[in-house]
């Protein structure tokens, strides 16, 4: 602040502290009074006409802001003008100020290229079309999202409902996003908890299988042993897929881990069936011919579902099981199979072209072990060859299945027959064969399960005994592939249903 500065009072209007007209203010000690014109447009006459205001200035602006320099005049630009004083209060009411008027009397209109028009409204149009797209697009997510937040909520009210009874697992399942990929990971567990164990129905080198009931439904729950995690990791992760679900495929319904420091428990829920595996239900009963392809049918079209990929949003991995046999089939009410048990699994998508194994000790069964298994020669990097081994055990199955069916004996129209049940390779090696005796077997020797003549008087089982054949035959690449082996049976059920009507 300069030495000996004072206040002072100019007249003001147009610059009047609380907008008062024609009145007064006060400068800050070093301020100055200023009187300014400019001229403004008037909207009824479209003249350009000047516009006077006086006022204090600060004196932080003298000089600055305003380029005003105390008694002089600013530069006449553009129609404006200001001068200032200081030399006493009021100084400024009666302070000359010309200023130079402007040379237009109206504004002239902006210029406009015609040719830029349409391709500006083309602009425009796309710039809204897309606005609008974007908007349409997030409600439609949003409703989506607000629907899937609810689905649990609406699952889970249905689990703690029993006044009004309650939703059956079955349309639970129905219930979920229709991916076929298992009910949401809350209700899983909720299930879980409200699983009551019955009794014990069979045990394995992986743990043990109970029947249990959730309320008033049978459900099947397998209990991993605490060394199998890799095991109930990979079937919980291979049940989960999406599109998994299928009827040759055993239901999947939740899995949870339970336990404390000092223990773990790891469940997997699906679906019961009481009549138990394929290896349990062909000792005790034997089969007619339409039981027989019933089986088969289903057994290979369960396959094919496992083995084929289906591209899309949402899409399924190719998956190859690794461990088929007769104890990993269980068989339903309607004759149909189920197949269970996929700690072994692999999953393949060729659009990543990675085949995804899991880290796993387990190898699976020895006995139903394919020749590039057993020499290790199989190419862990061309999925093809996993579904090809597959396709091996499958043709053992078969023969398992084919043993049990029933034929008329030749010359005795009332006398029927069938083999004892055994296992593949039961009369060659031990009960429980290691990998040379296998080896030695199926690979040096080329030995393969016999085929009984009988089997030749049987339509089923002329087919059947072709197809075992091609499937456990030494070479992957000749063995036939599990949609294939579908069609060839789904075929021979049309021809025999021709024959009969």
């Amino acid at each position: 602040m300069p030495v000996g500065a004072r206040t002072l009072t100019c007249y003001c209007e147009g610059h009047c502290p609380g907008n008062v007209q024609n009145g007064t203010c006060e400068t800050r000690p070093g301020g100055s009074c200023f009187v300014a014109v400019e001229e403004v447009l008037d909207e009824e006459t479209k003249q350009w006409v000047p516009e006077w205001s006086h006022g204090c200035m600060s004196p932080e602006q003298g000089g600055g802001l305003l380029q005003c320099k105390i008694g002089t005049n600013s530069p006449q630009i553009h129609g404006k003008g200001i001068v200032c004083c200081d030399n006493e209060d009021l100084c400024n009411r009666d302070l000359p100020l010309e200023y130079s008027p402007r040379t237009t009397t109206t504004p002239e209109p902006p210029l406009v290229n015609t040719n830029s028009m349409p391709l500006f409204a083309l602009v425009i149009s796309v710039a809204l079309c897309l606005a609008g797209l974007v908007v349409v697009l997030g409600a439609i997510y949003c409703v989506y999202r607000r629907r899937e937040k609810r689905k649990p909520a609406y699952l889970m009210n249905s689990l703690y409902n029993t006044t009004n009874g309650h939703m059956p697992i079955a349309d639970l399942v129905e219930q979920t996003s229709g991916s076929g990929s298992g009910l949401p990971l809350l209700v899983q567990r909720t299930i879980a908890k409200q699983i009551q164990m019955v009794h014990s129905v069979g045990k394995g080198r992986y743990g043990e299988v109970w029947l249990a009931k959730w309320r008033d439904e049978k459900v099947a729950v397998k209990i991993f042993f605490t060394t199998e995690e890799a095991s109930w990791f990979r079937e919980t992760e291979i049940y989960q897929t999406v599109l998994m679900r299928n009827e040759n495929i055993l239901g999947f319904i939740a899995a949870d881990i339970k336990g404390t420091g000092s223990w773990t428990q790891m469940l997997l829920i699906t679906d019961y069936h009481e009549l138990g595996s394929l290896h349990d239900y062909l000792q005790k009963r034997v089969l007619n011919p339409h039981m027989l392809k019933m089986l088969a049918l289903s057994l290979a079209s369960g396959v094919a579902h496992l083995h084929t990929e289906i591209f899309g949003t949402p899409g399924k991995p190719s998956i190859a099981h690794r461990d088929i046999k007769s104890k990993n089939i269980l068989v339903k009410r309607n004759g149909q199979c189920a197949i269970a048990d996929f700690g072994l699994a692999v999953k393949y998508t060729s659009e990543s072209d990675e085949i995804q194994i899991a880290p796993n000790s387990r190898v699976g069964t020895r006995r139903y072990m394919a020749p590039e298994v057993l020499s290790e020669t199989l190419d862990l990097k061309v999925f093809e060859g996993f579904k090809m081994a597959d396709m091996y055990s499958v043709g053992l199955v078969f023969w398992e299945m084919a043993r049990r069916c029933i034929t008329t004996v030749r010359g005795a129209k009332n006398t029927t027959t069938c083999e004892d049940y055994a296992l593949p390779y039961q009369d060659v090696v031990p009960s429980d064969p290691s990998f040379e005796d296998m080896y030695a077997v199926v690979c040096v020797k080329g030995v393969r399960p016999p085929i009984p003549q009988r089997w030749q008087d049987e339509d089923i089982l002329v087919v059947l005994s072709k197809i075992m054949q091609e499937c456990w035959h030494p070479s992957p690449a000749v063995r036939l592939t599990a949609l294939r082996v579908k069609k060839t049976l789904v075929k021979l059920e049309t021809d025999c249903t021709i024959k009969i009507v």
